[in-house]
């Protein structure tokens, strides 16, 4: 496994476990359609919550949060409505949440910052 998926994973592991502390309710993670994949999703009362995890070992390309672009934000709406439609559910409120994950060199401890509802 590449070095980058390894970080990936771990950073979507300390997100979920992240959600699960704050109350959340995990339904899936890394769901997959030929459009793309959502990272996380959960459920916070009532809110179905999409969650992207970006994690990151530094922050010499940046924040993880300055990597969600308007773009990516597009395709993640998308990806809710399929997921929705597949699992046939019509939830009162659908939120987008972002999680930034950053683990620095030297086994320090990793910080999540969490951001609700971004799209």
């Amino acid at each position: 496994m590449r070095t980058k998926d390894a970080v990936g994973q771990y950073g979507e592991q300390l997100a979920a476990e992240h959600l699960s502390q704050q109350g959340f309710a995990i339904l899936a993670r890394n769901w997959r359609c030929e459009q793309g994949e959502i990272d996380i999703v959960a459920r916070e009362g009532r809110a179905l919550v999409v969650c992207e995890v970006k994690t990151r070992r530094g922050l010499g390309y940046g924040s993880p949060l300055e990597s969600i672009t308007y773009r990516k934000l597009s395709t993640l709406r998308r990806l809710v409505g399929r997921w929705l439609q597949e699992h046939e559910l019509h939830p009162p409120e659908i939120r987008i949440d972002v999680i930034a994950v950053l683990v620095p060199p030297g086994g320090a401890k990793p910080t999540i910052e969490h951001l609700r509802g971004v799209g």
